[in-house]
């Protein structure tokens, strides 16, 4: 096998094989990131070809915000039972299944199949539940570390595929980049399968951090139980007010910014005369300052009290988000924007799968963060409509980021409140 093989050769030159691994991971979160941050691109070119209102389009996109997080608690059951690399390698089949079922769509409720609820049903299954189940199963060193670079993935996604697909859509048609985007999914299921592992025991080895082999926890055999393993563990967590707090924060960190400035930033700058290729140019920019920002993050929560990190990440987004409308969309304007924003989009995560690992012990990480991202992206659907919807009915987007912005700074409030320690908290049995 192609993985024993090498992992053996990186052994001896005293490299882990779970470095690799979350190789085969950022590579997954990139591509799917992009697949996901198409529809920002292209929701000009569907109102003109077929005289859909933003609004329109922004429900099918709150649609698959809302599936990309309620598959979060799922897909770390199904990762659990049948294992990580055979979940990826499904998740990405239906990704390009809902993108190619696009390119014959005429009606409004055959986007809503396609771009809601398939590919928010394949997108969920490698959302951010994937980095924290990939860096608690290999990481007990760097933990902090991976999940940042993992996080950081996202940001890399807008980074490459953006403003490439922006000029696609403009030069070849909105379908072109569709086609793109399944490349790009094919690409990354071959690396997959080749390279994937679920466990280090499955190379013999033992996490990154620690001596011995931990053996391989038994899959569970029953379907049905786990399915219900999420619903088991959301009873249990739902007594802590640890778990209560992220999700709220949580919450308003998805309304901030992918239901947001991922699903509308493009068609804002478009309404104040700024082209698609260009306003997906600062897009980018925000990609490469959170790029380093999210990565950054993480080598902080491995370092520092993780609650003071999430008041100064939530913090400055909220200002930036409350001074763009006063930017005058200039270049200069925007540049302000795009690197403060950028700094903290993601930024949030590493911090927040830190503070869930430590209060609910590693194996139970992957499920309790799936719930917090739930909420993320129940903020998230909450945005990407309520702003097309603001667009639709006054005219423009500006509301939403006011609103948005006012949120950001209750989360940093909010993030204070967390308990120091597991002894203060309301949930004991579940400390790790």
């Amino acid at each position: 096998m192609v993985s024993t093989v090498l992992a053996s050769t990186l052994a001896r030159r005293n490299i882990h094989y779970g470095w690799v691994v979350v190789g085969a991971t950022f590579l997954t979160m990139l591509v799917t990131a992009g697949a996901m941050g198409a529809p920002g691109v292209l929701i000009k070119p569907l109102e003109d070809e077929f005289g859909w209102s933003t609004s329109s389009i922004s429900s099918a996109l709150a649609v698959r915000l809302l599936l990309f997080g309620l598959m979060g608690p799922f897909a770390a059951a199904f990762m659990n039972h049948f294992g990580v690399r055979k979940v990826i390698v499904f998740a990405l089949i239906t990704i390009s299944a809902g993108f190619i079922g696009s390119l014959f769509m005429t009606q409004v409720w055959q986007l809503l199949l396609c771009w809601g609820i398939i590919i928010g049903f394949g997108t969920g299954l490698t959302a951010m539940v994937l980095a924290a189940t990939v860096s608690t199963r290999w990481f007990t060193k760097h933990r902090g570390l991976v999940v940042g670079m993992l996080s950081a993935s996202s940001a890399t996604g807008q980074l490459v595929f953006l403003p490439l697909m922006a000029e696609l859509t403009e030069r070849y048609g909105w379908r072109t980049t569709v086609l793109f985007v399944c490349g790009m999914i094919v690409v990354a299921a071959l690396v997959v399968l080749l390279l994937m592992r679920d466990r280090p025991a499955d190379v013999n080895l033992p996490l990154v951090g620690e001596i011995h082999v931990s053996p391989t926890p038994p899959a569970t055999k029953n379907l049905n139980a786990a399915l219900a393993s999420p619903l088991v563990i959301l009873k249990e967590a739902s007594a802590s007010s640890t778990f209560w707090i992220l999700a709220a924060t949580f919450f308003i960190c998805g309304l901030s910014t992918n239901g947001l400035i991922q699903t509308h930033f493009v068609t804002l700058c478009g309404d104040f005369g700024i082209v698609p290729v260009a306003a997906a140019s600062v897009l980018a920019v925000m990609g490469i300052f959170d790029f380093f920002g999210t990565i950054g993050s993480g080598w902080l929560s491995d370092r520092f009290d993780n609650r003071w990190l999430l008041f100064w990440y939530y913090g400055l987004r909220g200002l930036s988000l409350v001074y763009l409308p006063f930017s005058n969309f200039t270049f200069y304007g925007l540049s302000i924007f795009a690197v403060f924003y950028g700094l903290d989009w993601i930024a949030t995560v590493p911090p927040t799968v830190k503070i869930a690992a430590d209060r609910f012990g590693r194996e139970k990480a992957g499920l309790v963060f799936g719930w917090v991202f739930a909420a993320h992206q129940l903020g998230a659907a909450t945005a990407a409509y309520g702003a097309g919807l603001s667009r639709t009915e006054l005219s423009t987007y500006l509301p939403a980021f006011f609103v948005a912005g006012a949120f950001c700074v209750l989360a940093a409030v909010l993030a204070l409140t967390i308990s120091r320690s597991n002894s203060t908290d309301k949930a004991p049995a579940m400390a790790h």
